[in-house]
């Protein structure tokens, strides 16, 4: 940090990682909502998989907040839960 009372906010900014680091919250979010919502539901992985045509771990890939998931594969587990995804502008 360059000075006293620069926030960790501006720190990231500063860094070039904030942009970085809130896309990553933000999915992890998803991911979370995304598998309360199959545990609410009793979907397992292996249902998930068989929901679209695709295999369990690629299902653990798209559900692990370190994997490149695009947003439209997680468009795709929502949509077999009968949720949708809605992105807003703030």
């Amino acid at each position: 940090m360059n000075g006293k009372g620069q926030s960790f906010s501006d720190f990231m900014v500063e860094q070039g990682l904030y942009e970085e680091d809130q896309e990553l919250a933000a999915k992890k979010i998803l991911i979370y909502q995304l598998e309360a919502e199959m545990e609410r539901q009793n979907i397992s992985k292996n249902e998930m998989a068989k929901r679209l045509h695709t295999s369990r771990s690629a299902i653990n890939n798209i559900l692990d907040g370190a994997y490149n998931s695009s947003i439209g594969s997680l468009e795709k587990i929502a949509y077999a839960l009968g949720k949708q995804i809605a992105i807003t502008l703030q």
